[in-house]
């Protein structure tokens, strides 16, 4: 395994709805070579990004050579992975698959401020591979789970935080405090995805 492989951050295990939202990113260093990271609602940093869904539309929509665009739909919303001439092997995928297909991808938070002046979030893929129902349906519970996980460390700060008779004993959560200031979506919003992510689950499940 390379250096670069060793230092790699884990992949975080995201639903659409929340990426979305994930507008803000930042640097932790003033190295020009420090990864870039996404903020996420629930209270933590994303350099890098695990999806799983429903791969439903590809289209080249570069101009002088190929940048093909993918879109990948979880239970909760849609994630567009855009792949070029940098990442050839993500970009031969998007190019020969026959929607729709399961795909798992892993790959990099992007914004982009259009002239209007909102913010779209996007994944660079490092990797796009064809997986089957089954795979797609842990990663809904697994990244159910994990979205879970940092909604109750978000919670747990947040009352203690506010609990008059904290003090300065109140736990320091810097990525939750950091959530905090720079969105308005009440962090309980993605507690409402999970169990729209799980449902669907049990309703294929009925319809199966």
């Amino acid at each position: 395994m390379s250096q670069a492989e060793l230092s790699r951050e884990v992949a975080r295990r995201v639903f659409a709805s929340e990426f979305n939202d994930a507008t803000y990113t930042f640097k932790e260093s003033d190295d020009e070579r420090a990864p870039n990271y996404a903020l996420l609602p629930t209270g933590d940093r994303a350099n890098r990004v695990f999806a799983v869904g429903t791969l439903t539309e590809t289209e080249d929509v570069g101009d002088d050579s190929e940048y093909w665009r993918g879109r990948v739909v979880d239970p909760t919303g849609t994630f567009f992975a855009y792949a070029g001439q940098y990442q050839p092997e993500a970009a031969a995928v998007l190019r020969e698959a026959e929607a729709p297909e399961y795909v798992a991808v892993v790959g990099k938070p992007r914004t982009y401020e259009p002239d209007d002046g909102s913010v779209t979030v996007s994944l660079r893929p490092e990797s796009i591979s064809i997986v089957d129902e089954t795979t797609r349906d842990r990663w809904v519970v697994e990244t159910a789970e994990r979205t879970l996980d940092r909604i109750e460390a978000f919670q747990e700060w947040e009352a203690e935080r506010d609990d008059p008779e904290g003090g300065s004993t109140a736990p320091t959560n810097e990525y939750a405090q950091l959530a905090r200031e720079e969105y308005d979506s009440p962090v309980e919003n993605y507690r409402q995805a999970v169990v729209q992510a799980l449902e669907s689950l049990d309703e294929l499940e009925a319809t199966a």
